[in-house]
């Protein structure tokens, strides 16, 4: 901001404020009224800018009030936007500056610049409303079915809330409080990060005014299951990211971990977690040691002389590296660290530490320091944290899997050390299918801004420019990434219940939960990198402008692919568990499991890989949820048995087993991709077949339907060369394909506002656009 408020006021985004500011000020006196009435229009624009709100926010300032020649030229800018609004623009300026008018002289004002916008004050000349759905009909041009089945706003109405209904899935009520929260607008792009983490702390003890975080803690602080608090998470994926990584650190990470790993007296400690009374971060990751836990060298040493723990950083590669809330805000940290009790190794386990006082000052014997300006989520505060020998009593270790007891004797009812490290870190494994599910969410905002600004856009044609989203090319752009972000949301609602049921019990084989939820994770976040970017591309320069809010989510969301493990590394993991598990299965079922396995294979070429199946091309076939299972279904097996050959093979050859699943890395990482698009279509099949008959679940079909041929489609060349499809198949694949884009793209605005984000969220001008109006941006 300038010191030259009317040349500030020359924006597309605020020239609709100068007509009002100068009636406001006609008198050279600003009263309550109309200070009012011209700040409530501002928080009606949830688009505005933060330095554009600031613009306005200077004209309000009683205590410098504008000079005549200020109005002078203030008029001049008027008449620039009276020259080149619509009569539907200019009608509603006149009704705003109509409604402020206070008193005689702004009335007299507000009608002379009503008649120098060719309009009466009264609105008389407002153009006729637009249909539903946002489009404009051209002359010439057939009405605009921008809404679903041409049906009244009524219906229209009710056809969306059915589809929020489906995708707010058993959770309803707390993501409807999510979104009351978020309706409040909360974005603070463009400042400096001491101002930015300022906002995101503020905003995090507003969060926890509303009582949804205590939901993370079930048992102790709320009722229910932890798929409450996972679905609140994920909807805060529609705010801004950097107060959902916050919340995350805070309430999943340092919370859950106490919650997960901790037992009553460390309960006892979760309602002040829950009010962020007692605000804490998850010390695990090492500068030398990021994926490798096992291999971290903090070390915790039990001194039974004084009943203490002694917590220590041994080198500069096991500082604790990238942990928010430990450059600021954070007071304890959960430390994971080498337990050492009488002289023996007993693996990782947490600690309970603390890192600053109540009043944010140091604790002797912990360093602490700023990871520095990062690409995106500049309003948390990762930081690094270093210890010297720093004392606790031996009550902050978080002992619900092992104990050291007055004896000073270490026991666990885990005997063996990497069984008992496993199901530590799988009790907390609730990070990655939050992660994974809010990436989801923040997709879904991209594609919104996008999409709604793709039914008002036009540009080309020969009689009249089109809208963008009839475009094949556009709707190629981005409605498989819609029909992929639905999908996504409903196999979520699967993993999220599998997740709440399976962690509290104490002895739950977690293995295959470890390896959907990292699977889910990778294929979250990925969709989120390749949505938003599409997005982004699809809004032409408009999604290249930082208010547009398109840029930010894209830096934003690209450290889910490496926050709560880094995808290829999680590939990897879900990989090795997969052919792990059909090893273990074929050894213990010894010829029997062999036969069944190649069984399977010879029914698999015979019902589905013979001729007339591998070439149908019907579109009921096409269509039918069936053959895709089926197809995802026989590309993971396939990968798994070639897998295990290919290891075989090396093997015999001489090399050990970590060396021959090195050598086939790919093949294992390939693995994990099919494994996880498996199962998501698995998850969304089950919930859609569940669903009751109506307009709604069709349509949930057919985008089910798009997702899942448009993956085929992708994987095209690797079923060809398995001999799954012919030709013909993949050809007729491709074809369904284009002919549910075209069928799906009258819809597209629809299901995006199904999605129910509060415009606070989507607060990007092209979200709300209409080319006749000034300030469309």
């Amino acid at each position: 901001m300038s010191a030259d408020r009317v040349a500030d006021l020359d924006d597309p985004q605020l020239r609709a404020f100068a007509p009002l500011l100068y009636v406001a000020w006609s008198d050279f006196d600003l009263d309550a009224s109309e200070r009012a009435a011209v700040m409530a229009k501002m928080a009606a624009q949830p688009w505005l800018r933060p330095a554009a709100k600031l613009v306005i926010q200077a004209w309000l300032d009683t205590a410098h009030p504008p000079s005549a020649e200020e109005l002078g030229r203030l008029r001049t800018l008027i008449d620039r936007v009276g020259s080149t609004a619509s009569t539907r623009a200019k009608s509603s300026i006149a009704q705003a500056i109509d409604g402020i008018a206070a008193d005689e002289n702004a009335k007299a004002a507000a009608a002379v610049i009503a008649s120098d916008l060719g309009i009466v004050a009264d609105g008389s000349g407002t153009a006729s409303p637009r249909p539903a759905g946002g489009a404009t009909a051209r002359p010439g041009e057939p009405p605009p079915t921008d809404h679903v089945l041409n049906v009244d706003a009524h219906e229209r109405a009710a056809h969306i809330a059915a589809l929020t209904a489906i995708l707010d899935g058993a959770h309803a009520d707390e993501r409807s409080r999510v979104r009351q929260f978020l309706s409040t607008p909360r974005r603070a792009y463009g400042l400096p990060v001491t101002e930015l983490r300022d906002h995101v702390r503020g905003w995090l003890h507003e969060l926890a005014a509303t009582g949804l975080p205590a939901s993370a803690f079930p048992g102790a602080t709320s009722e229910g299951d932890l798929a409450s608090f996972t679905a609140v998470f994920e909807d805060l994926g529609h705010g801004d990211l950097s107060l959902l990584v916050k919340a995350g650190v805070h309430w999943g990470l340092y919370g859950g971990a106490v919650w997960a790993l901790g037992t009553a007296r460390h309960h006892a400690r979760l309602p002040a977690i829950a009010s962020g009374a007692e605000l804490g971060c998850f010390a695990m990751s090492e500068v030398g040691h990021g994926s490798n836990v096992a291999g971290v060298e903090t070390t915790a040493t039990y001194d039974h002389a004084t009943r203490e723990i002694v917590v220590h950083t041994p080198g500069e590669s096991a500082r604790k590296e990238w942990i928010g809330g430990a450059a600021h805000d954070a007071r304890w940290a959960v430390v994971f660290a080498q337990l050492d009790v009488g002289g023996a190794r007993q693996g990782v386990h947490a600690v309970l530490v603390p890192i600053r006082t109540a009043a944010g000052g140091p604790i002797p014997g912990v360093r602490t320091g700023d990871s520095g300006h990062k690409m995106g989520l500049n309003g948390v505060d990762n930081g690094r944290l270093w210890f010297e020998n720093v004392r606790v009593p031996v009550a902050n270790m978080l002992d619900r899997f092992a104990t050291i007891d007055a004896d000073g004797t270490y026991a666990s009812p885990i005997a063996s050390p990497d069984r008992r490290f496993f199901t530590m870190l799988g009790t907390l494994i609730g990070g990655r299918v939050s992660v994974g599910a809010a990436s989801v969410s923040a997709a879904r905002t991209a594609l919104a801004i996008a999409l709604r600004y793709a039914h008002a856009r036009r540009q080309f044609g020969s009689a009249s420019e089109r809208r963008l989203i009839d475009y094949p090319t556009h709707q190629r752009r981005l409605l498989p990434h819609l029909a992929d972000t639905v999908v996504l949301r409903i196999a979520f609602q699967t993993l999220r219940a599998r997740h709440a049921d399976l962690i509290p019990k104490k002895d739950a084989d977690l293995r295959e939960l470890e390896a959907e939820a990292a699977a889910m994770k990778i294929l979250g976040s990925r969709h989120a990198i390749n949505a938003v970017q599409a997005a982004r591309e699809a809004c032409g320069g408009q999604g290249y402008l930082s208010v547009n809010r398109i840029p930010e989510l894209r830096t934003d969301v690209d450290i889910f692919t490496t926050f709560e493990g880094d995808n290829t590394v999680l590939a990897q993991l879900v990989g090795k568990a997969l052919l792990g598990a059909q090893r273990k299965q074929l050894a213990a079922g010894g010829t029997f499991a062999v036969l069944r396995a190649v069984g399977r294979r010879i029914a698999t070429a015979v019902t589905e890989k013979n001729p007339v199946t591998s070439r149908r091309g019907g579109q009921a076939h096409l269509r039918d949820r069936a053959m895709h299972l089926a197809a995802f279904r026989y590309r993971e097996d396939h990968l798994v048995e070639t897998a295990l050959l290919r290891i075989k093979k090396r093997i015999d050859s001489g090399l050990d087993g970590e060396a021959a699943v090195l050598a086939i890395q790919e093949h294992v990482v390939a693995l994990a991709d099919a494994f996880a698009e498996h199962r998501a279509a698995q998850w969304f099949a089950t919930t859609e077949a569940a669903l009751p008959a109506s307009p709604a679940r069709d349509l949930i079909a057919r985008l089910g339907d798009l997702s899942l041929l448009a993956r085929l489609d992708a994987h095209a060349a690797w079923f060809l060369e398995a001999e799954y499809f012919e030709v013909p198949k993949t050809r007729a694949i491709r074809k369904e394909v284009e002919s549910l884009l075209a069928d799906l793209a009258p819809h597209a605005r629809d299901i995006v506002d199904a999605f129910a984000i509060p415009d606070a969220c989507l607060a990007a001008p092209i979200a709300f656009f209409d080319p006749a109006h000034p300030t469309y941006g």
